[in-house]
């Protein structure tokens, strides 16, 4: 069970940091964050801890 929770977790950082960094570039528009670069190294930094994360957990 706890592995299983980790992977969600590791998962959900993933997607989140994939959101952060596509609205970065400016895919996904609609929000402040669209076509700022910060968020686009923020989301890329983000993915890749939910990256170790899910590599960590399964381990």
């Amino acid at each position: 069970m706890t592995r299983l929770i980790k992977n969600l977790l590791a998962l959900l950082v993933i997607a989140i940091g994939v959101v952060w960094s596509l609205q970065g570039m400016g895919v996904v528009q609609g929000s402040f964050m669209t076509g700022q670069s910060q968020w686009l190294y923020a989301g890329i930094v983000t993915a890749l801890v939910g990256l170790a994360g899910l590599i960590w957990a399964n381990r």
